[in-house]
């Protein structure tokens, strides 16, 4: 999908996705066995992948070049409301209709809202068209070697540690909270103070962006969720809150920090080409973690932070590598 974006822009791919995400939901909704809810949730993990941040930034690149990081930075403060309004919105149709109306409920906005508004409002073609990969005739092979592999294991290995723990705490942070020995109705309070806290540190890059570098932004983000543990470690069951507000705003950063560091490491040119590289190891991670992860809390309780706090400080020294990879260029 991104070499396709780099080569055409976005338009075609994200008017797919709205296809594809719909299909999903409604084969979702008609599903009566593991197999059909199977093949209906691989559909919809085929529409994420066409269709979310990646694609989206990878589209923005195309059109704004070394400019998007502006753009990318927008999107994710009106997607930072996402949850807040698809939750309700999904609870309330399930309640009033049931499930499988709810699921296709959302194939509807797909196809009546999504898919007009990405045909509508993106241009056919980019107005910034990227520089070509390789000299005219040299083929695939010299395509390859003039991608920055080095630089580019380094985000992969950077993005993975950073997705495990992302995955890892959307799953588990209302248990984790539990563990500190506050009430399940103040885990609940404080696991909500997540939402505001990334859209609170999205204003803040947004506003700081012009006079700070996106490696800065994601040194701040990896070192968050740590400082976030340690006020735990000082304080109990009242640091609660301060990790909750912490891992939120480091959480909301490093959604930005995804798009606009191989941006500005490297440049628009196959930027969905190299960006879907370098997430690939992060979706396994991201993938794993729930699961991984719920074994240490069950073992360690609150003590499994220690895990996720010490990936996150290994993202923190990768992003030292990654500087000093820039510097020696």
């Amino acid at each position: 999908m991104g070499r396709r974006i780099d080569r055409v822009g976005g338009r075609g791919v994200l008017c797919a996705s709205n296809l594809v995400l719909a299909a999903g939901l409604a084969l979702l909704a008609v599903s009566h066995s593991i197999w059909v809810m199977g093949a209906a949730w691989l559909l919809l993990g085929l529409g994420m992948g066409m269709g979310l941040y990646d694609a989206a930034f990878a589209a923005l690149a195309r059109i704004y070049g070394s400019a998007a990081r502006g753009p990318i930075t927008g999107i994710t403060l009106l997607a930072g409301f996402a949850s807040t309004l698809g939750w309700p919105l999904t609870a309330a149709a399930e309640a009033a209709w049931g499930w499988r109306s709810a699921c296709l409920m959302w194939a509807l906005v797909h196809l009546a809202l999504c898919l007009p508004l990405n045909a509508w409002l993106l241009p056919r073609s980019a107005a910034h068209p990227p520089m070509p990969a390789t000299a005219p005739g040299k083929g695939a092979e010299a395509h390859a070697e003039a991608q920055p592999w080095g630089l580019m294991a380094l985000l992969a290995f950077v993005f993975a540690a950073i997705w495990f723990v992302t995955g890892a705490m959307g799953t588990h942070l209302p248990r984790l909270l539990l563990e500190t020995g506050i009430s399940p109705a103040q885990a609940v309070a404080y696991a909500a103070l997540v939402g505001p806290a990334q859209v609170g540190a999205r204003l803040a890059e947004f506003a700081l962006q012009k006079h700070m570098h996106p490696v800065v932004s994601a040194r701040i983000a990896t070192t968050l969720h740590p400082l976030g543990y340690g006020v735990l470690l000082a304080f109990g069951a009242p640091g609660a809150a301060a990790f909750a507000l912490l891992h939120g705003a480091g959480n909301g950063m490093v959604t930005i920090v995804k798009g606009t560091l191989p941006l500005a490491l490297m440049g628009p040119r196959d930027y969905g080409y190299r960006s879907g590289l370098i997430g690939a190891p992060a979706r396994f991670t991201q993938a794993l973690s729930p699961l991984l992860f719920g074994f240490l809390v069950t073992r360690y309780g609150a003590g499994a932070l220690i895990f996720s706090s010490a990936l996150m400080l290994t993202a923190f020294v990768g992003l030292w590598f990654v500087a000093r990879t820039q510097h020696g260029r």
